[in-house]
């Protein structure tokens, strides 16, 4: 199973993942499907004010959740994602966590696409 190659994704998770979501390919492009998940920022624009208002609330909040819950297990497993969260390391950790859940849902997207399977990467 090709989900179940990605670090911080088990069997839980990605059955949860295709109940839910069904077929990761009908989604244009990762800004489409990070909306959805919700874990694409929120922005509140009227005239010259622009404000970022965080992860938005309408999302599908229990893939969210499971994509939080698998960077968790992802930042320890995965060199390039531990590399990635300590980049952003002394911010606020939720905030980065959530960073973290947006590149572990593009490199998902990408696994359906390609129908290749993760390869865990190693830094220089």
């Amino acid at each position: 199973m090709l989900l179940r190659s990605i670090p911080g994704i088990g069997p839980i998770v990605a059955s949860g993942i295709l109940s839910e979501l069904g077929d990761l390919r009908r989604f244009g492009n990762i800004k489409h499907l990070a909306g959805y998940v919700g874990v694409a920022p929120g922005i509140y624009q009227s005239g010259d004010t622009i404000r970022h208002t965080g992860v938005s609330m309408r999302a599908h909040r229990l893939i969210r959740s499971y994509f939080i819950e698998a960077s968790w297990q992802a930042i320890r497993t995965d060199p390039v994602m531990q590399g990635y969260y300590r980049k952003h390391h002394g911010k606020n950790v939720k905030s980065v966590i959530v960073k973290v859940a947006r590149k572990l849902l593009s490199r998902t997207l990408a696994v359906i696409k390609t129908e290749t399977p993760y390869e865990i990467g190693v830094l220089e």
